[in-house]
């Protein structure tokens, strides 16, 4: 039995992986534990909630009852089909987990398929179903259904309110009264295989049909390497680059092509404080970064899909602009706190929905023009109305950009002028004035142009500390934050710039540990602005931004060497969290995280061949400058 299954509660972070069928996630243990999964979108509330709480919070855990010696895990191929192998004394067992992709038909419904193999010996294994609807406070009603007709079929019905789910299996576990839970042990020899199947349904009168479990998974295997032969990427590092992107699509919500932050939420980023947030929503600040590291490596139609969901997203006032979005595009997010769930591994508090949406973080405004115009420059042709909105939000944005924000970084202490939003706002009129230039867009030009030009010198002349020699956070302060390596990968300033150059030497001495580097200072006595508790790991996305800079700035052996540095920190499945505690060697923050996964495939191109984000137009394969 392993740590984890000793102690009744969740594994380290980076011991899980991912399952998806680009509507919803599970997350899987190396102890063959479900630990998480929503049910019937990224969003919804959890059936299996042990992430956060518990075994009685709910799980479904198949695994050998015995001591095992070694656990051996791999996606297969570029697939989301996970492989567990477990060494025991008496034989090795491969669990073999997947979720059924449901890209096209919207009225399909979610389901995990779990599979034990028997690859040598004879393994005892145990099965134990524990389903917790409710984010883990209700308890259903389960029951075996055994029916005849039309086909002889026989299994567990899990009821409560809303909350439907059926469990179908080569061998179903049996209630366990006194703990509420179903279980069952048998034994699995070298060639044998048992199979489960748990569905979710809309209508407990309406259940789905048995389904084939070899068969979902031959074509879930196939469906991930139609996927994957169209990525196009020639250079080094290719399987960190492959699973990156597949781990992007997997984060998709299908339906609406709106790319998630994270499938989890309250994972701590800080494992002594209050910094647990839910990450199961699209932010804008993601757009720019979606688009160029699915147009750079051949994801045309998921690039294309991200835009009409940008687009549906922010359309009406542009007064009302949010940050971030449900993946239907919903506007309210109203965030509170489930009571009964200890959180991960006793870190409190567990957050459902996020406050921060109805914050005013300016350099949303840049992100959204900023990625628009990178689709205008990949061939996307504009629309009336698209650029209708655009020039709506740029017309608010001359009401608003001087007033202090909440930032990059979402802080919960007092709005003050982060150079970095500043920097945005420059992004959003530059390229409202690129698109009059270079697109022949109908617009207010010579406008634009003045704010912009004047957004410019108030950040070179209050965003510059000359004692520092270094970009600081936000105007008028001392400290440093990492956002700033953004500058040249903005073109807002070269990477030859002297100022560039300060601040990134400024980074790497002051927020920079190993590999790592910390989106800005949270250690006590450091007046930390975001208003929270607790020392946070350090944002592997940030890491990234200063491999770019670096790149950017003629040190590209240095750049190369961090690459790869960096991508020894991933887990055994290539999957990377939010960010990473040096001190405790470990994952913390949401899990895993598109943010960590974008900048590395962006990264990639940086170094070895693809677009970045300044770039001008390269229709037809063309550049102009």
């Amino acid at each position: 039995m392993s740590e984890d299954q000793r102690n009744g509660g969740p594994g380290p972070i980076e011991h899980y992986a991912l399952l998806s069928d680009l509507r919803t996630a599970a997350l899987v243990g190396r102890d063959g534990s479900v630990d998480w999964l929503c049910l019937p979108r990224f969003d919804s509330p959890s059936c299996f909630t042990r992430l956060l709480g518990e075994d009685n919070h709910g799980h479904w855990r198949i695994a050998p009852t015995g001591p095992v010696r070694r656990v051996e895990r791999r996606y297969r191929d570029n697939s989301l089909v996970l492989e567990t192998d477990f060494h025991t004394d008496t034989g090795v067992v491969r669990l073999i987990d997947s979720m059924p992709p449901h890209e096209k038909n919207h009225n399909d419904e979610p389901c995990v398929v779990r599979t034990v193999e028997g690859i040598s010996g004879e393994v005892e294994i145990g099965i134990r179903w524990v389903v917790r609807f409710a984010y883990g406070h209700s308890m259903p009603w389960v029951r075996t259904i055994r029916e005849r007709e039309p086909i002889p079929d026989e299994y567990l019905l899990a009821l409560a309110g809303p909350h439907t789910v059926v469990l179908r299996g080569d061998v179903l576990p049996v209630r366990k009264e006194d703990e509420r839970a179903h279980e069952i042990t048998t034994t699995v020899s070298g060639g044998q295989r048992y199979s489960w199947v748990l569905q979710w349904s809309s209508d407990p009168d309406d259940l789905p049909a048995p389904m084939d479990p070899v068969q979902e998974v031959r074509d879930n295997e196939d469906f991930w390497r139609d996927w994957s032969r169209r990525i196009n990427y020639t250079g080094p590092h290719r399987e960190p680059v492959y699973r990156s992107l597949a781990t992007l699509k997997a984060l998709t919500y299908a339906p609406t092509g709106g790319i998630i932050a994270a499938p989890t939420t309250s994972l701590p980023e800080a494992l002594d404080g209050n910094r647990n947030w839910d990450y199961r929503y699209c932010w804008l600040r993601d757009a720019t970064l979606v688009l160029l590291a699915l147009d750079n490596f051949g994801c045309s139609a998921e690039a294309a899909s991200w835009r009409r969901w940008l687009l549906r997203a922010v359309a009406g006032d542009p007064a009302d602009l949010q940050i971030m979005y449900g993946v239907g595009g919903e506007r309210h997010l109203l965030e509170w706190e489930p009571d009964w769930l200890p959180g991960y591994q006793d870190v409190s508090p567990v957050r459902i929905g996020n406050a921060a949406y109805d914050q005013l973080q300016l350099d949303v405004f840049g992100e959204v023009m900023d990625a628009l115009h990178l689709a205008r420059e990949r061939g996307v042709a504009e629309t009336p109305d698209s650029w209708a909105l655009q020039r709506g939000m740029l017309k608010h944005l001359e009401t608003i950009w001087q007033r202090p924000d909440k930032g990059l970084w979402e802080v919960r202490g007092p709005d003050r002028h982060f150079t970095h939003s500043r920097v945005m706002v420059w992004v959003a009129f530059d390229r409202a004035v690129r698109a009059v230039e270079e697109d022949d867009l109908p617009g207010p030009v010579d406008r634009w142009r003045e704010i912009r030009d004047s957004v410019r010198e108030e950040v070179l002349r209050e965003g510059f500390n000359t004692e520092l020699g270094a970009f600081t956070q936000y105007y008028g302060g001392t400290t440093l934050d990492a956002a700033t390596l953004l500058i040249p990968a903005l073109g807002f300033l070269p990477g030859e710039d002297e100022r560039v150059r300060g601040t990134v030497r400024a980074v790497e001495r002051e927020l920079r540990h190993g590999v790592l580097v910390d989106r800005y200072s949270t250690e006590p006595g450091t007046n930390s602005v975001d208003g929270l508790t607790g020392r946070e790991g350090s944002f592997l996305a940030c890491s990234f931004w200063l491999v770019d800079a670096l790149a950017l700035c003629d040190r590209r052996d240095e750049a190369e060497r961090m690459f790869g540095e960096l991508l020894e920190l991933r887990n055994d499945v290539g999957l990377f969290a939010e960010e990473y505690d040096p001190h405790a060697e470990r994952f913390t923050g949401n899990f895993p995280q598109a943010f960590s996964h974008l900048a590395l495939v962006n990264s990639a191109a940086m170094l070895y061949g693809g677009h970045t984000r300044e770039e001008s137009s390269r229709r037809d394969g063309g550049s102009r400058r």
